[in-house]
Parts: structure tokens; sequence; C-alpha cells
């Protein structure tokens, strides 16, 4: 089982969260935004807890990007920033070449500054879960390499809509195709920044009985808007009050007992 917190360096309470919820709760694993205001805050974070295991959480919506804005014109709006409108710019990324060139350079950027943290690349996947995106995914695959690209994150989940199967299908085929290790479920998505104590408990004495899982929640010691202006209903407080619960400590260690393994992908030795 994996613990993930996403969205690491979107903001100094993030931050604070993150470092403290792996250090007294039960987060194993991080996805860092290296873009994001304060992700040499993380990153500073980061290097001082050596066991967590730290990824790049992609943005190419609904964040800043890493080149300047001038470089990567037809990706931003009026503002420098990544939008919201996915499918309108999944369907750009499939038809435009142009854009497509602009992506792959926002990509390799983003790779790039990870590299510049002297972090260990412990798996990749996207805000929002844009890799998702068949031209995304590619990318990642093409670019990752050269950067020691291992794992990627399968956000397939029980109960998902219909439409999104043969995504997640084809986005497994590929990793697998690949040689990319990738969790084999995901539980996070159908409670994404609701989690509290009372659901965590829940998702975890409800997980399947094989598999590698991989649990991601978005921590902080804030909420909401405070965090970000997309994020109002988020309870990052109680998703970190819940990481640091003892009934959650005391849950992990009982699924310990029982022989299940927690850690970043690297620990748990995923093979795809």
């Amino acid at each position: 089982m994996i613990i993930t917190a996403d969205d690491f360096g979107l903001h100094p309470s993030v931050n604070q969260a993150v470092e403290r919820a792996h250090r007294e709760g039960v987060l194993s694993a991080a996805s860092l935004m290296v873009g994001a205001p304060a992700a040499g805050d993380a990153i500073a974070r980061a290097r001082a807890c050596p066991r967590l295991r730290v990824g790049l959480h992609l943005v190419l919506a609904d964040g800043a990007p890493v080149l300047p804005p001038r470089a990567i014109p037809d990706l931003v709006d009026a503002g420098g920033r990544f939008g919201s409108r996915m499918v309108r710019d999944g369907c750009r990324f499939f038809g435009l070449p142009r854009v497509r060139g602009q992506l792959a350079r926002e990509i390799r950027a983003q790779f790039e500054a990870f590299a510049a943290s002297g972090l260990a690349l412990d798996h990749v996947n996207a805000h929002k879960h844009f890799h998702l995106h068949p031209t995304v995914l590619g990318l990642i695959l093409q670019i990752g390499r050269e950067f020691g690209l291992r794992a990627v994150r399968l956000p397939r989940e029980a109960g998902l809509p219909l439409w999104l199967r043969p995504w997640l299908a084809l986005l497994a085929a590929r990793l697998d195709t690949a040689g990319i290790a990738h969790n084999d479920y995901i539980v996070g998505l159908r409670q994404s920044g609701r989690f509290d104590e009372s659901n965590l408990l829940a998702a975890l004495a409800d997980l399947p009985p094989a598999g590698i899982g991989e649990l991601y929640l978005h921590p902080a010691l804030v909420s909401g808007a405070a965090i970000s202006p997309s994020m109002p209903g988020y309870r990052h407080a109680d998703e970190f009050a819940a990481l640091v619960s003892p009934r959650t400590r005391q849950a992990c260690s009982r699924l310990r007992d029982g022989g299940v393994r927690f850690g970043g992908f690297a620990d748990l030795a995923v093979q795809a």
C-alpha cells in the first residue's frame, strides 16, 4: 500500500502537513508540483525526510507552468497559467502539432526541474489525472525515460463511470508494454478532498485482498480556498488529521501485522 499526498509544493501549509503526516502519521509518498509557489520549501522538507518517496505531479491544467508563458503561448491563458478546460485542451493536444510541440517542451522542463532537485524520482502522475490523455502519456513515457521514470499512477478505482474504462485500459496496456510499473488499483478518486478519519479507516478496512494499492489524499493544515481557489470544498485539514490519527496508525499497524507492506513504488518493488 502506497499512501500518497498530492500537490506537494502548492502551498506552505501543504508542505508542513506532508512532512508532519510522514513523520507523525502514515504518509509514505508525495507528488511534487515543481512549478508551484512553495516547491522550493517542499524540496527542502523532502531532503530532510529520506524515507519519504517523492514523485513528479505533472501540472498541465489549473496551475503554473515551469517555462515562461511566452515559450508556450498556446498552452496558457492571458495570466500565464494553465486553464481548466481539459476537454478543449485535450483536443488541441491531439490535433495541433504546434501545441504538441509546446506540450513536449513543458513536460521536459518539469522533468528537468524535478531532476535539479536531487530527489530520487519514485513515480509520475498528473494533476487532475491528465496523464489519462494518450498524447500526454506518450510524452511522459518518451521523455521520462531520460530521467529515470520507473512508475506511473494508474487511477483505476472500483465504481468509476463506464466511459472511463477504455481510457484506463489503454493507460494500463501502454504502461505494461513500456515496462513501466504501476499500481493495481487506487483509493481516493471518489473521496477526493473529503477524507476524514472515518472515511480513511473505512477505506483501509475494505482494501482488496491482493495487489498494489495507492491511497491518495490532499493534506494541509488549512482547508479549501486558502490553499487554492479551485479547491473551495476540499477538507485539507481533515485529511491531514486522518493521516496522523492514532486510530489510523493502529489500522495500518494491523495491516502490517497481516503482511501488508507500506512505502513508495520503489520500496514495494512494483513490477509492471
